[in-house]
């Protein structure tokens, strides 16, 4: 499959318009049933009850062939079309719709196939411009033949003409060697009961059961009707540990399941012009992004994960929304070693950014954080102060649960305040912040579009205030919390020198 260079003229268009729409790979027609009968699972099962009770199956039938109806009507009803100015993608039945995006607009290009894609020889390609798309404004061609999809991921995220020979050299200039930045270890694995991915499966499988009306079957047969009998029997604390060590162990073995699956064969690559990641063992993701467009590194080392050891990196990319699931992904949950390693590697302008101590904000803003953090503590000692006042007897574990989550707060205030902090040099900006979620952006400072100083009233009272980054990449706002007002500013134009100039006074 060829794709036209890129132009932008009205010749260009009135070819474009011109050129035929082409439609999805046929095998299609073996997946799309599929999908659709996953899809409408719970009206096939209702077909299928009514169906047993009535006596007459032909209801089953019906729905069956509606299903395969849809979904041969689908395909044949899309249709893309690859232009020199647009890629367009052609949808609807019954209401026709025509999606069309510019070249230009084209951010990263993804690859996917999941088990029957990849049976059957196909992958679902999805152009991403950036913008949140919502139902209906995905540019999604689900499917394609697998063997034309990495020429085509490369010609579409190609959104300039390709660079003229060099007359001296004597031919055209070699495409710049590929070196690879990071590969999955299978030890890494021992990070993913730290996740709450595991927590997720087993909550949403056990409102699945619930919902379903499954959860009473189970609970009132003979093997959990045994067992429950006799951990009851043990005691109240025997059975809630045994209950909380099961859960543990169960979901511990599903995070360590998803992440072999999901990020097995990760690996990141970076040939100076595109930097590619792809992984997975039963469903393959491969991403492309340009990298011209990219703005910086985030790493997230959240409490447990942080307290494991470990940290995860994601990309700051110019047209790459960070809110998308793993769209801006570089290195699941791995050894923090290893990521600010490929951190350095994937920004060498700003290579020990990851890991160089960072400016403190000051006492007031350790301050702030010890009050926010006692405040829930104290009005909760008042009102069993007051209980107890009243001439009513407060438990003694009640004084001792106070106790602990006060030493909790103060040991949370203080870990949020060691994490708070920045630093600043001509084209960077480098904030951190958090403690249940920690997070250390390293920021290219030539990517901001906005600065902006902001104060709540207790911030203005307390002489504080909150420095937000605006830029086109990753979440599009980057803050750097609770800097003394004086400071502000000043961090601003370190980052980009001239930023304040157009106040025409020294802020």
């Amino acid at each position: 499959m060829s794709v036209p260079a890129p132009e932008d003229s009205a010749a260009a268009e009135a070819r474009e318009d011109a050129m035929p729409w082409s439609r999805l790979d046929r095998r299609m027609l073996l997946v799309h049933p599929v999908t659709e009968v996953v899809r409408l699972l719970p009206v096939l099962v209702v077909s299928l009850v009514v169906g047993s009770t009535s006596g007459n199956h032909l209801w089953s039938a019906i729905v069956l062939a509606v299903v395969v109806a849809a979904a041969i009507a689908r395909w044949v009803t899309t249709g893309y079309r690859l232009g020199p100015v647009h890629v367009q993608l052609r949808t609807g039945v019954l209401q026709k719709k025509v999606l069309s995006i510019p070249r230009g607009r084209i951010r990263s290009v993804d690859v996917q196939a999941g088990p029957l894609h990849r049976l059957l020889g196909l992958a679902v390609l999805t152009v991403g411009t950036g913008r949140h798309a919502g139902k209906g404004e995905t540019f999604e061609l689900n499917a394609l033949d697998a063997r034309v999809v990495p020429a085509l991921r490369e010609e579409l995220l190609a959104t300039a003409v390709a660079p003229p020979s060099d007359p001296a050299a004597g031919g055209d200039v070699p495409a710049p060697p590929e070196r690879e930045l990071a590969r999955v270890d299978p030890a890494w694995v021992r990070y993913a009961p730290f996740t709450l991915t595991g927590l997720a499966v087993v909550g949403a499988a056990a409102g699945l059961l619930g919902q379903s009306g499954a959860a009473g079957a189970v609970a009132s047969s003979a093997v959990v009707d045994d067992t429950y009998r006799r951990v009851v029997s043990l005691g109240v604390v025997a059975a809630v540990s045994i209950a909380v060590v099961a859960a543990l162990v169960v979901s511990s073995a599903i995070a360590a399941a998803r992440y072999l699956l999901v990020y097995g064969n990760l690996r990141v690559t970076d040939d100076g012009e595109r930097l590619r990641v792809e992984h997975g063992v039963l469903s393959t993701r491969h991403a492309s992004f340009d990298r011209a467009r990219l703005r910086g590194a985030s790493i997230r080392r959240p409490l447990l994960l942080r307290l494991a050891g470990g940290a995860r990196l994601d990309a700051v990319m110019t047209g790459v929304s960070a809110s998308e699931h793993e769209s801006s992904l570089i290195l699941p949950p791995a050894p923090r070693a290893a990521v600010t390693s490929t951190a350095a590697t994937l920004l060498p302008d700003a290579a020990d950014a990851a890991t160089a101590p960072l400016t403190a904000h000051g006492p007031v803003a350790r301050r702030r954080r010890l009050t926010r953090a006692l405040l829930p503590v104290a009005a909760a000692l008042a009102a069993t102060a007051g209980y107890a006042v009243s001439g009513r007897a407060v438990p003694t574990w009640a004084w001792i649960v106070l106790g602990l989550v006060a030493v909790a707060a103060i040991a949370l205030a203080l870990d949020r305040y060691a994490a708070l902090g920045h630093r600043v040099r001509p084209g960077l900006l480098v904030t951190e912040h958090g403690s249940l979620d920690r997070r250390r952006v390293v920021l290219d400072a030539r990517g901001v579009v906005a600065w902006t100083v902001r104060q709540t009233f207790f911030q203005r009272r307390a002489g504080v205030a909150t420095l937000v980054a605006a830029t086109a990449a990753g979440t599009g706002a980057y803050r750097v919390l609770d800097v003394p007002v004086d400071r502000a500013w000043a961090i601003a134009e370190a980052a980009a020198p001239g930023a304040t100039d157009v106040w025409g006074c020294d802020r």
